[in-house]
């Protein structure tokens, strides 16, 4: 069965008037239905002058400029090894980075594993929109507004600090959505982390599939991939990784255990908290406010980063979401946090400490699509 958007059925009619047609039903190719929050085009000048100008490469697939993407209004739950978009389940979780990415290439032509380009197209609209979702960061409840609850999927008490804290996907209220509404994109803060594809960190490195073509079925995420491009500090090209020059995270402090502090945008790396290749989770990272994010003497941070999230857009203002990263080894992201989170979790929070490997209860997915 392939995919067509504009058949119109019972559920999808009954999912457009609701949500004023913010969201819609569409349907993979074993015929299940996902609901996904429709996310127009805009440029990115109309967010921040400091972002340049043009469409936000979310909204660029292939060479083409799309009109609009559709993003999983659900954190993924997994059904007959597709990953589905449905509210009230319990989120999918312990899958790596290649199981997560085929659940969703499973679904068929157009389908896919949620991008960074996306997650950050959405992160900078609720900037400039003035309102940072809150969520389940503290075991069924928001951290600050603790009055704001949702259902926990063991049935517990919310800010009881035992057990599973995971919430069911989207049953939380209107401000857990990213546009205060219900029809927006729920639990984009906490609950569970989230794969993102079309990024990585490679010892320390900072590397990207362009624009947003890691939507494509056509694009190679594997660790050896050629579709792998790092980022110019001094213009924001792309350019074979190891290149001179590019866009790296840069440790303040020397060592290789514990936490050394905030990272720092740089063109060289002077300070590995681990050592280069070593994919391992041992004990060095860096970690801070992704507001904080320093930058090397003498630099800019291109527009490019600032786009896709990897540079914060403003000093203040982004919520005190968390970056951690190691800067050794292929680090793969998940964005947005946990239930225990609590202040870090958020649109911002980025986490690059974890190889592709890594399988965990507290990290899960969400499926996008594009036409």
């Amino acid at each position: 069965m392939s995919i067509v958007i504009s058949v119109v059925d019972s559920l999808r009619q009954s999912v457009e008037a609701a949500s004023g047609g913010k969201n819609t039903v569409l349907y993979d190719s074993k015929g299940y239905p996902s609901i996904m929050a429709v996310i127009p085009k805009f440029n990115v000048q109309d967010i921040d002058a400091s972002l340049g100008t043009g469409v936000h490469p979310a909204f660029v697939v292939g060479g083409v400029e799309k009109s609009e993407i559709f993003v999983g209004k659900f954190q993924a739950t997994l059904h007959d090894g597709n990953a589905l978009s449905l509210p009230g389940m319990n989120p999918a979780r312990s899958l790596n980075y290649d199981a997560a990415h085929t659940a969703c290439r499973n679904k068929g032509a157009g389908w896919h594993l949620m991008t960074n380009a996306e997650w950050a197209a959405l992160a900078l609209w609720c900037w400039k929109n003035g309102f940072m979702p809150r969520g389940n960061n503290n075991f069924g409840r928001d951290t600050v507004q603790t009055y704001e609850t949702a259902r926990r999927v063991n049935g517990g008490r919310p800010g009881d600090a035992t057990g599973d804290g995971a919430t069911l996907t989207g049953s939380g209220p209107a401000s857990w959505y990213h546009d205060n509404t219900m029809a927006g994109v729920a639990d984009l803060n906490g609950n569970v982390w989230e794969w993102q594809s079309g990024l990585r960190l490679n010892d320390g490195e900072i590397q990207i599939i362009a624009n947003n073509d890691a939507a494509l079925a056509s694009a190679d995420h594997s660790a050896g991939s050629a579709d792998w491009k790092a980022i110019k500090v001094s213009d924001g090209t792309l350019v074979a990784p190891g290149t001179a020059g590019t866009a790296k995270y840069d440790s303040p402090a020397a060592g290789t255990t514990g936490n050394h502090g905030t990272p720092l945008l740089s063109d060289t790396i002077v300070n590995r908290t681990g050592t280069a290749g070593d994919s391992s989770n041992t004990p060095g990272l860096n970690s801070g406010a992704f507001e904080s994010c320093g930058i090397k003497a003498g630099l800019t941070a291109p527009a490019l980063l600032k786009q896709l999230g990897l540079y914060p857009v403003a000093a203040t203002g982004l919520g005190g979401d968390q970056l951690y990263l190691r800067n050794y080894g292929e680090r793969l992201p998940v964005r947005g946090g946990d239930w225990y989170y609590a202040a870090a979790a958020g649109v911002f929070a980025l986490y690059c400490n974890n190889p592709r490997t890594t399988a965990t209860s507290s990290v899960g997915f969400r499926p996008a699509f594009v036409a």
